[in-house]
């Protein structure tokens, strides 16, 4: 039996698994496993496996991971959240579609506190909706932009998809969170420029609020703007020494967990019921992500010793004759096509052992590409029929709104990421930038 031979059975008995129901990592870990002990036996097959878990132990950027989910829920379930969105509340009320935008808004911080999308959907869902169906906002435009925003949280740094990609491709995770801020905030902009242009045009969309709702002592509004702007202070100083070079990133990870643990007990929200939930859903989570990577990495070991990587690029470049370009298109649409029915760390972990080292034999930059890769992310969560977030917003979402609300509803988002993605993809500086500046690369 041939290489390629050996590499398709191992894709298609991967995808049987997952399609049964099978957790992620043990389908891909088990594929990867038994392919090893039939190729090379007893023991080639026991070290593989025992080689990546090593390595996974070593690698020490990935202590950031909890520190991170630690920090995020730490600010959700204290309900420090609540107090951004009051915020948003009162400075944007007055904007066609204000709550949107401050939606959005809302969004990027919390992504910045998480960096995760299930994160700032359970608080959209949960903050955001209710008082936007409240307040008279068509229910399309709601689902829309607290799914749009929510998925800011893969791509905004601290990425936790980012940091598992780092993992697989060996790419530095601070040039990687770096490479997303601007493309992030990009994406964000997007978003809100098409919530103004839409509701100016369409004001039922999203009213304007009422002015005694508005109307209060500019003292007040600027107390709310000093409770809502408490997220961003942890970020800054968080991330302004890792910047500066003062702290390592696993260093500034820790101060981070650290000024959102005192911020919630100086506010007298840190009871010992959020402090449990906090740190369950923190192990859960890091444990998770951690069985992800390494059935990751032992399932790319076997792709190594097979040889089907350059085995790919010699079908796309020589057989088909595809430029590099073509390629790398047709990798972002496969994707998008995968992510219809698989989750974001399912598809990187099943494609990155082939699409990553393609993607430098092409001549890409592998920072560049990751946050590519994340966008598409982005894209299939949010594309019919299985989509990641279509079903959270299902299951979060009042009754009154339906699948077909929550179908449509993302439409023009998705209109929105694939343009801001084709930007990135003709100028790949948009990503590049800040890295250079910060690392001098």
């Amino acid at each position: 039996m041939g290489y390629e031979t050996i590499a398709i059975l191992m894709f298609s008995s991967m995808m049987v698994m997952l399609l049964t129901g099978q957790r992620v990592f043990g389908a891909i870990g088990f594929v990867a496993v038994i392919a090893a002990l039939a190729l090379w036996g007893d023991r080639g097959g026991y070290d593989l496996a025992f080689a990546s878990a090593i390595k996974l132990m070593k690698w020490y950027p990935l202590l950031t991971l909890p520190m991170f989910i630690f920090m995020g829920y730490v600010l959700s379930e204290s309900r420090i959240a609540d107090d951004l969105y009051k915020m948003f509340h009162v400075w944007m009320g007055g904007l066609p579609g204000g709550l949107a935008v401050g939606t959005i808004g809302l969004m990027v911080l919390i992504s910045a506190m998480n960096g995760l999308s299930v994160a700032g959907m359970a608080i959209g869902a949960t903050i955001a909706l209710p008082e936007l169906l409240k307040r008279g906002y068509n229910t399309r435009m709601v689902t829309g932009v607290i799914q749009a925003g929510s998925s800011l949280g893969i791509l905004v740094p601290p990425s936790v998809v980012l940091v598992l990609y780092a993992m697989i491709a060996r790419q530095p995770v601070g040039q990687l969170w770096l490479a997303g801020v601007v493309p992030g905030l990009l994406m964000a902009t997007a978003f809100i420029v098409y919530i103004v242009i839409r509701c100016r045009l369409n004001p039922e969309l999203g009213p304007v609020l009422p002015k005694e709702d508005r109307d209060m002592p500019m003292g007040e509004k600027l107390r709310l703007l000093q409770a809502g702007l408490l997220p961003l202070g942890i970020f800054a100083v968080m991330m302004v020494p890792f910047v500066n070079g003062w702290t390592s990133l696993v260093e500034s990870s820790a101060i981070g967990a650290i000024a959102a643990f005192l911020a919630a007990v100086l506010k007298g929200r840190m009871t010992r019921q959020v402090f449990e939930t906090t740190v369950r859903n923190t192990l859960g989570i890091s444990c998770m992500f951690m069985w992800i990577i390494l059935a990751a990495l032992a399932f790319g070991a076997v792709f190594d010793g097979l040889g089907a990587v350059k085995a790919i690029e010699s079908l796309f470049t020589e057989r088909l004759g595809l430029s590099p370009w073509v390629i790398l298109i047709l990798m972002q649409l496969s994707f998008i096509l995968m992510g219809t029915f698989l989750d974001d760390t399912a598809m990187l972990v099943i494609v990155a052992p082939l699409y990553v080292p393609l993607v430098g034999a092409l001549g890409f930059d592998l920072i560049w590409y990751g946050v590519l890769y994340t966008i598409t992310c982005q894209i299939a969560y949010m594309t019919p029929p299985f989509g990641y977030n279509l079903f959270l917003m299902r299951a979060m979402a009042p009754p009154e709104i339906g699948m077909r609300d929550i179908y449509t509803s993302i439409v023009p988002f998705v209109g929105v990421m694939v343009v801001v993605l084709a930007i990135i993809m003709i100028f790949p500086e948009i990503a590049l930038w800040l890295p250079g500046v910060v690392y001098g690369n």
